[in-house]
C-alpha cells in the first residue's frame, strides 16, 4: 500500500511538474496600452528587456523593483543602456527583498500614480508565480506578463542549471498556491540580489 502511495505521488509531482514547464508563457507579439512597466531584478536580461520596452514608448513609467541599496540610478542607466526616459521616468524599488516584496513594491507605486495596467517583466520560470502574487495584492491592476528566457547559454551544463531553476521555481509556485489557499502570506525566497542586475 505505501509503495503504490509514494508511486501515485511521484506520478503526480512528474505530471504537475511537466504541466507547469509546458504551460510557460511566451512574450506577446503586441502590447496595447498600459500605464507601466514593472521590472524584476534579478539577472535573466529582465532589466534590458524591459528598459528597451520604456525607451521604445511602452507605459508611462519604469518600476525597478528589488534594486540593491549600493546602486544608484547612474548606476543602472549604465548598466542597462537606458536613455531620456529613464533619466525622467524610471523609479528605483530598494524596499523589496523576495517576489511578495516586489508585488507589494509594485502594488504601492501603481495605486500611488492611479495605473489600472502594467507589463511585468521578470524570467520565463519565474512568471508564474510571480503573476499569482501580484494578482493577490493588485487585482485590480490588469497585469500583462513579458516574461524573459535567462541567458545561461548552451549545451549540458546550461540546461541542467535551468532545469534546476525551473524545478526550484515549481516548489515555490506550489508552496505560494498552498500558503495562499491558507490565507498566509507567501513570504519566499527572501534573498536581496547581490547586484542590480
Amino acid at each position: 500500500m505505501l509503495k503504490w502511495l509514494i508511486f501515485v505521488i511521484v506520478v503526480a509531482y512528474v505530471a504537475g511538474f511537466a504541466g507547469f514547464a509546458s504551460q510557460l508563457p511566451h512574450p506577446p507579439r503586441t502590447l496595447g496600452p498600459v500605464d507601466g512597466i514593472v521590472a524584476l531584478t534579478g539577472g535573466g536580461m529582465r532589466l534590458d528587456v524591459a528598459v528597451a520596452l520604456f525607451e521604445k514608448g511602452v507605459g508611462e513609467r519604469l518600476l525597478i523593483s528589488g534594486v540593491n541599496t549600493q546602486a544608484s540610478k547612474r548606476d543602472l542607466k549604465k548598466l542597462v543602456h537606458g536613455k531620456r526616459r529613464f533619466d525622467c521616468c524610471a523609479d528605483l524599488g530598494y524596499a523589496a527583498e523576495n517576489t511578495f516584496g516586489n508585488a507589494k513594491e509594485a502594488a504601492a507605486w501603481t495605486r500611488f500614480h492611479h495605473y489600472k495596467s502594467i507589463v511585468l517583466v521578470t524570467s520565463r520560470y519565474h512568471m508564474p508565480r510571480s503573476l499569482m502574487e501580484f494578482h493577490d495584492v493588485m487585482p485590480d491592476v490588469r497585469v500583462t506578463a513579458y516574461p524573459v528566457d535567462p541567458d545561461n547559454g548552451r549545451g549540458f551544463p546550461s540546461k541542467m542549471r535551468n532545469l534546476k531553476a525551473l524545478h526550484s521555481e515549481y516548489w515555490k509556485y506550489l508552496a505560494v498556491n498552498f500558503l495562499t489557499a491558507a490565507g498566509l502570506e507567501p513570504d519566499l525566497d527572501r534573498t536581496k540580489p547581490a547586484t542590480a542586475s
